[in-house]
């Protein structure tokens, strides 16, 4: 209920929050999660969070495969992240349930169209959003130097190179460049919004999000991001107050600690913190882990 009075206040970070702690008490009902998830999921949409949006409906479809509303969801972050035949999947799913859901009906022929334009005019569309990019990226220079963030717009060989333990990380479901596609962007009221990288070295994982609000802390994400186990955590270590963060400046070979209370503005203004490739990138770790203290065994590590 009060996740519900925050979405309708078009609050949906505090939203975002209620629906996860409602899922934290695990309250056993498996219709009442799949609603949770269903509406957790339509925060994340609003927030421009459609990969996190997507992992909810999906979840909530498992849970109970006949709520209209989550394969609602499921197409609608089909069609943000570009996957027009998964979005088209979703909505046929959708309408053998409910045959004449206009939602549906209209996301299915939407859906079609713009396969059928990306198949026939992909090279144009290309070119086109190649211009487009070059355009804002004048503009972001601006605006990054304004704020003090420091770019890396094309790395040279030497930065290339990752470090011991990241190299085997693979960012499964992006390499169709749909979510990776993701650019930074100004929102309505002149606040920038990142897509942000965060790596788990210790199990060669990733979490990509699209929309990171400037001014929102890394707690506040952490919170939604893990508000439920990752299958990978066996050992259930990765819980939001038992993570460290870190960024790696590459090329003095060193690594700081980033504040969780912080914004990621506060940690982009770092005076050794640079952006590479447009995507901000944090390290996670579990709290005095055997694995992180043999990772940062033998590096220069300025903690807070």
């Amino acid at each position: 209920n009060e996740g519900n009075a925050y979405f309708k206040e078009k609050d949906y970070g505090r939203a975002l929050a209620a629906y996860s702690e409602g899922l934290r008490r695990r309250c056993g009902d498996a219709e009442l999660d799949a609603v949770l998830l269903t509406n957790r999921a339509a925060a994340q949409f609003h927030l421009g969070n459609y990969r996190s949006a997507l992992n909810d409906a999906i979840q909530a479809k498992k849970l109970k495969p006949t709520h209209l509303k989550a394969i609602i969801r499921g197409a609608l972050c089909h069609m943000e992240l570009k996957n027009f035949v998964e979005a088209i999947a979703w909505c046929e799913e959708g309408l053998q349930i409910d045959s004449k859901e206009k939602k549906l009906v209209e996301m299915r022929h939407k859906a079609d169209k713009l396969k059928l334009e990306g198949t026939f005019l992909g090279t144009q569309t290309d070119f086109s959003s190649r211009r487009k990019c070059q355009g804002r990226a004048e503009v972001g220079s601006d605006l990054l130097c304004e704020r003090n963030i420091k770019l890396v717009l094309e790395p040279s060989d030497e930065e290339e190179e990752v470090s011991d333990g990241l190299a085997e990380i693979s960012l499964d479901g992006f390499h169709s460049g749909s979510a990776m596609g993701a650019k930074v962007h100004l929102d309505a009221d002149g606040s920038l919004i990142w897509p942000v990288l965060f790596l788990y070295p210790e199990h060669e994982q990733t979490d990509f999000t699209v929309a990171f609000h400037e001014s929102s802390r890394f707690i506040d994400h952490l919170m939604v991001m893990f508000a439920e186990l990752p299958p990978w955590d066996l050992e259930k270590k990765y819980l939001p107050n038992n993570l460290e963060l870190y960024f790696e400046d590459e090329e003095r070979e060193e690594m700081y600690e980033v504040n969780p209370e912080h914004t990621l503005l506060q940690v982009l203004q770092h005076e050794r913190y640079f952006v590479k490739a447009g995507t901000p990138t944090v390290l996670v770790f579990a709290k005095r882990s055997p694995f992180s203290k043999k990772y940062f065994s033998g590096k220069k590590v300025h903690r807070l």
